[in-house]
């Protein structure tokens, strides 16, 4: 759909979890987008407590209600979700921390095909810009995160 609400929903959420295109945006800049910055880390340090959660946790959460909104979007009805469960991942290793990011790759993946073909009405749109507001928090919580597992000061 080429409507511009939809256009701009696309554009954000791409942005918030591959990087602006070119330069930087009133959003993001290179290298910090929701992948970027994931990638970024070791298991060990997806792992490190800051507040009493991970980065890992933190990603498996944006997994869990990206999954939510691909059931709104596809299936007009919020499924039967946990929150606390997907909070609870304390510690991964390699192959864990690969596999959740990749869960999250293919989540993403799955929103953007969602949005390209979904039928447009006030509970999909408030699904689509909730999850963006979503995703925008928990990429800043990440990033903040970071900030205190790289320096430790």
């Amino acid at each position: 759909m080429n409507h511009p609400l939809v256009v701009a929903i696309n554009e954000r959420i791409k942005e918030g979890f591959e990087g602006p295109r070119g330069v930087g945006s009133m959003f993001t800049d290179p290298n910090t987008a929701i992948f970027e910055t994931l990638e970024q880390l070791s298991s060990e340090e997806a792992s490190i407590p800051v507040h009493g959660t991970t980065v890992a946790a933190h990603t498996d959460h944006t997994r869990f209600y990206l999954w939510g909104t691909n059931v709104v979007l596809k299936k007009g009805k919020q499924p039967e979700m946990n929150w606390g469960e997907s909070w609870r991942i304390t510690s991964v290793n390699e192959t864990q921390w690969y596999q959740i990011q990749d869960e999250l790759r293919n989540e993403y993946l799955t929103l953007i095909k969602n949005i390209d073909t979904v039928d447009w009405n006030t509970q999909t749109i408030n699904e689509a810009l909730g999850s963006l507001a979503h995703s925008a928090y928990h990429l800043g919580a990440i990033r903040q995160m970071i900030k205190s597992i790289k320096d430790p000061q």
